[in-house]
């Protein structure tokens, strides 16, 4: 009997794994979530002086967006959005009004490793970008430019 099922799990497994392929769409921003709060100006500036002084980061040489305050605003004056699944995640500028964000449209979607981590990068334009991270392969459909056709933006993951 241990013998058939070894059998019928090794015939039958890859066939389990082929099913369970996901179709992943890049989500439509006017139901997108903001998490999380802006940090207030006062909470900026007094990050900014900590963040700054730092004496390691200077001699590092990673003290760019020192050199001057609405460098370090811009890169720090972020929060937390995410599609309304949960699914896609990222950070986008306090800046940004939410109802110009709401009705961003997608321009592309784009697949990277890092690690062992599969991150698919929707892209809106303007440094605007919500991501999925799995641990699946995946595979984005055509060219992932779809400007012209949202229903272009889909990847098979598995």
């Amino acid at each position: 009997m241990n013998l058939r099922l070894a059998f019928c799990v090794l015939l039958l497994g890859p066939l389990a794994l082929a099913a369970r392929a996901e179709a992943v769409s890049c989500p439509d921003l006017a139901a997108a979530v903001q998490v999380g709060t802006c940090p207030a100006e006062e909470e900026l500036r007094h990050t900014y002086t900590g963040y700054c002084s730092d004496d390691a980061r200077m001699y590092r040489g990673d003290s760019d967006v020192c050199a001057d305050y609405r460098r370090y605003r811009k890169l720090k004056n972020v929060v937390l959005w995410e599609s309304a699944d949960g699914v896609f995640q990222g950070y986008v500028s306090c800046d940004l009004p939410a109802a110009t964000l709401r009705q961003a449209k997608v321009a592309a979607m784009t697949v990277a490793k890092q690690g062992k981590i599969t991150r698919l990068v929707c892209s809106y334009g303007d440094g605007l970008a919500l991501t999925y991270r799995t641990r699946a392969e995946c595979k984005v459909q055509g060219a992932g430019n779809c400007a012209a056709d949202a229903g272009a933006c889909t990847a098979n993951c598995n």
